[in-house]
């Protein structure tokens, strides 16, 4: 998931630098969104593993 995070992102720098800025913004846009969904994906299984591992002790 962060790998297309990444790859939308040089879309948009690449469509930037170009002049594309219809391409950019919708590149950027789903650069960021895929970026929240890995963050909360993240977070979530941060605290899932810390639960378990808590409870455990």
């Amino acid at each position: 998931m962060l790998y297309w995070t990444l790859v939308f992102f040089v879309i948009a720098l690449i469509a930037g630098i170009l002049g594309f800025t219809g391409v950019a913004i919708a590149a950027a846009g789903v650069a960021k969104l895929l970026f929240v969904v890995f963050l909360v994906l993240f977070v979530v299984s941060l605290a899932t593993h810390l639960t378990r591992r808590g409870s455990s002790i």
